[in-house]
């Protein structure tokens, strides 16, 4: 039981510590400085693959339009995936000569809409974000500049989450992941190699593009891909994108599930593009995160089982705080009830373990994500 005590303490301390304490030591000793011009203006590509966007297409394409960018630069390309409500309709009313529409049929995912977008993309850069992100106007501007570099093969932006009337357990969470994330983030960067992009706000080199498996995640897999040509892989924080947090354990639990799934497949699909690096990166910062609810399951039973010897009795107490906090924090979130951040946190944490065990369970199982559903307001 000694031995699988010490196990769940290092798995734990070295996914949330020695993980970013070694990265900020890499730093020391391999930082990259590439040359910023803030004059660099590349012509870019937007692509939005949408399904069922009608409450936002609109919007987002004039929000996109309108970006501070030179116009003649900036066009933006639309695949709807075989949507059945009014997104067509309401992208084809657009007459801005920089907006393509295509119309996907039948239904195939994302990946294979945003392929089909990148077989028409003709900026020197691909931007790519989803249709219900608000990206403010002046992010190319800031994107583009790292582009000058011509080691520099990918950037991303940051995730934010709206702010909400009403916090849920679930929307408290997610901040707290997501500004560790960046911590993360911007570690990695500082040695050129990014792990992964936030979806809805990241920019590649039109050259870098290989056409996208139809089940893995592309913000993670072009990522990977670029990463193995020795490009750099940047984060620039100042770049937001902001969307609505989930709002309920389900919600948020199915979204973790899947994107863990998504993962899981594409460590075993794009094994052969990993450098040591990257391998290290990823098992380090996804699977044994991902697993996480393994560790914490040895230390309480661990804990538990040597509670008469000192001093694991004593430790054995937060142990047993931590999970009925959570407990509380899920009998609250089910009554729709606000439980404030003692709970949240503790619910989050251990909401996020189980749906990573149940992703790489999924994987290993053969479910597949190629469409994806679009969450309701």
């Amino acid at each position: 039981m000694i031995v699988l005590f010490w196990v769940g303490v290092v798995w734990i301390a070295y996914v949330y510590a020695g993980y970013p304490l070694i990265l900020w030591l890499l730093g020391l000793v391999r930082k990259v400085e590439p040359e910023i011009r803030t004059d660099h203006r590349p012509s870019v590509s937007v692509l939005i693959a949408a399904w069922n966007e009608e409450r936002d297409i609109a919007w987002k394409l004039a929000e996109t339009l309108g970006w501070d960018y030179s116009a003649d630069r900036l066009e933006v390309l639309v695949a709807s995936d075989g949507s059945e409500d009014r997104t067509d309709e309401i992208v084809r009313s657009m007459t801005d000569a920089r907006l393509t529409f295509v119309r996907m049929e039948p239904r195939g995912g994302k990946s294979a809409a945003l392929n089909r977008l990148a077989q028409l993309a003709r900026g020197e850069i691909l931007f790519f974000t989803d249709a219900n992100s608000h990206i403010e106007s002046g992010a190319l501007r800031r994107i583009a500049p790292h582009f000058a570099d011509p080691r520099v093969g990918c950037v991303t932006g940051e995730m934010h989450y709206r702010d909400e009337q009403e916090e849920s357990a679930v929307s408290e969470g997610t901040r707290v992941y997501w500004g560790y994330e960046a911590l993360i983030k911007q570690m990695e960067s500082r040695i050129g190699s990014v792990l992964v992009c936030v979806g809805s706000v990241f920019a590649i080199r039109t050259a870098l593009f290989e056409p996208l498996h139809p089940e893995v995640a592309n913000d993670l897999e072009l990522p990977l891909r670029i990463g193995r040509t020795g490009r750099w892989l940047r984060y620039e924080p100042t770049v937001r994108s902001v969307e609505r947090p989930a709002q309920t354990g389900r919600e948020e639990f199915s979204r973790q599930r899947r994107i863990v799934a998504q993962g899981a497949l594409a460590l075993w699909r794009l094994r052969a593009q990993l450098t040591p690096l990257r391998a290290w990166q990823f098992i380090s910062r996804k699977v044994l995160r991902w697993l996480t609810a393994v560790p914490l399951v040895l230390l309480l039973v661990s804990t538990a089982a040597l509670a008469s010897r000192w001093p694991f009795g004593l430790l054995l107490v937060p142990q047993i705080a931590f999970w009925a906090l959570a407990l509380v924090g899920y009998i609250l979130a089910r009554a729709g009830l606000r439980p404030g951040r003692l709970f949240s946190l503790p619910f989050y944490v251990v909401l996020v373990a189980l749906a990573g065990d149940m992703g790489v369970v999924d994987a290993c199982a053969g479910r597949r994500f190629r469409v994806w559903e679009t969450a309701a307001l």
